[in-house]
């Protein structure tokens, strides 16, 4: 094994340069002030270059090819030879793009979020709109540079999900716009009749942020390798095994968006914090695609924590956090209001049935940007049109529209399908749960999460990069990617709550 530790330890020092930078990232998004932007931009663009040229250099290529002969007398489902496949893969990818163009855009993605966070809140879509202009730019040219045989598209998506085409996304956002809008119509048709009014009333942050660390604490989150602090759009970031921290957005008048927030993202940490400790400062110490890292988020924000039994074992414990507003409100109400079907332009706060025409909205509209059919410029209007199309309405302005999400300011394009895909996947995952584990729900109704986290620490987490989507579904589930259980259990879930039944899981696999 001494070709292969020896790779391993360049990688290391390669995961601690990147490691520093993503530090220093989470500092921009959670505490640093807003004097430092400039020189943070140039911290993160040297960073990201001595990564990229350390990965790219003679000795990882001779160190690879020294470690790829020993592994090749392995079994090819061994974490040694997992780790020499997968470093290849990315070795062949980081390879195709320039170092200067790799800091460059680093520099631009650090100063281009910066101008997002100034200009949302003032809903001044024409200061953002010259980064936003730099940051399709980029992701043009790193599809030229990355190649691709089909679609620009692929290129880019291929870096968040390993072997995933835009043709097979376009077939899965079909197939859910098929089996989920008969059953939107349905309830749209049917007009309100779930009251949800109370959760706009006013909550205090701190007992927001108290139950939702009492509730990621049940599920299994270690604080003790981890922690919670706030910033504009809510996220995970993992710099090892031992430090994987999470954020969340609290609005007063609106209790689900940091209280999901933080379960959402306490799945994604989760995940992260269950990765095998022997990949750690490897390239397979995360997650398998940002498709199962979204699995892992909207398992523990949906099917856990907007179920039944969980809020028949949490929903006394919030009341008592909030009595003057829940006091007069039962358990079944407000189950039913957190689960209530409403087009709204907001994608965070998208219930789960709507939640996926958020995403074909964006998906349309990168690879329209990507195809050069449309100019950043032009962002708003199309952003707008898209809206009324998919969703029935438009944004009141372009904060709640085309500047909402924090991922075009980075340059994260060809990013926003992996939370579908996530969706689709969870549904998948839990079924197997619940196959090894028939009573796993009952579980929740007593405040215990172990046995998922449990299953999922097995199944899913401590595989880190180890496999490749697909390949790890299969191994968790004995099935291939599919959307039919999850149309299945929103047919169920909301067919119930609403007394509808559109026929959304109709199909059979």
């Amino acid at each position: 094994m001494g070709p292969i530790d020896d790779l391993k330890t360049h990688l290391g020092t390669i995961h601690d340069v990147s490691s520093a930078a993503a530090v220093l990232r989470w500092d921009q998004e959670t505490k640093m002030p807003p004097g430092g932007a400039k020189v943070r931009a140039e911290q993160l663009a040297t960073l990201s270059r001595l990564a990229h040229q350390l990965f790219v250099s003679s000795d990882t290529e001779r160190l690879l090819a020294a470690a790829e002969a020993v592994a090749g007398t392995l079994d090819p489902d061994s974490d040694e030879a997992a780790l020499v496949r997968v470093t290849r893969r990315d070795f062949g990818i980081a390879s195709k793009l320039p170092a200067d163009f790799v800091a460059e855009r680093a520099r631009a993605r650090s100063l281009s979020t910066e101008a997002w966070r100034e200009a949302r809140p003032r809903n001044d879509f024409a200061h953002f709109r010259p980064w936003l202009e730099q940051m399709v730019d980029y992701a043009r040219r790193a599809a030229e540079y990355l190649g691709y045989a089909d679609h620009p598209y692929d290129a880019l998506l291929d870096l968040y999900e390993p072997n995933m085409k835009t043709r097979d996304v376009n077939v899965l956002f079909t197939r859910l716009r098929e089996g989920t809008l008969p059953l939107v119509n349905a309830i749209v048709d049917r007009g309100q009749v779930v009251d949800s009014s109370f959760l706009s009333l006013e909550f205090d942050k701190e007992g927001q942020r108290a139950f939702g660390v009492m509730v990621a604490e049940g599920f299994g989150y270690d604080f003790s390798r981890g922690r919670l602090d706030e910033s504009p759009h809510p996220f995970a970031s993992g710099f090892n095994t031992g430090d994987v921290r999470i954020t969340t957005r609290y609005v007063l008048r609106h209790l689900p968006s940091a209280i999901f927030g933080i379960f959402h993202e306490s799945g994604h940490a989760m995940y992260e914090q269950g990765v095998a400790r022997t990949f750690e400062r490897t390239p397979l110490a995360r997650g398998a695609s940002l498709g199962i890292h979204e699995s892992q988020s909207r398992m523990w924000e949906n099917l856990v924590g907007r179920s039944r039994p969980f809020w028949e074992h949490f929903y006394p414990k919030l009341r008592e956090r909030f009595p003057a507003q829940l006091g007069r409100i039962d358990a079944d109400a407000f189950f039913t209001a957190v689960n209530v079907v409403e087009l709204s332009p907001i994608r965070v706060e998208a219930d789960e049935l709507t939640y996926n025409l958020h995403i074909m909205l964006r998906f349309e509209l990168e690879k329209q940007l990507l195809e050069g059919k449309l100019a950043a410029r032009d962002l708003p209007e199309a952003w707008n049109a898209k809206s009324k199309e998919y969703l029935g309405l438009e944004p009141r302005n372009d904060a709640d529209g085309v500047m909402q999400d924090i991922h075009w300011s980075s340059g994260s394009i060809g990013y926003f399908p992996t939370y579908t895909l996530g969706n689709v996947v969870s549904v998948q995952l839990f079924e197997a749960a619940q196959r090894a584990h028939p009573g796993l729900t009952d579980e929740f109704k007593a405040g215990k999460f172990s046995t998922l986290l449990s299953w999922l620490r097995q199944h899913v987490h401590r595989h880190g990069r180890k496999f490749f989507p697909r390949d790890l579904i299969q191994r968790a589930t004995g099935a291939d990617l599919t959307p039919e259980p999850y149309l299945r259990y929103l047919d169920t879930k909301f067919g119930t709550i609403y007394g509808i039944r559109a026929g959304a899981g109709a199909a059979t696999e």
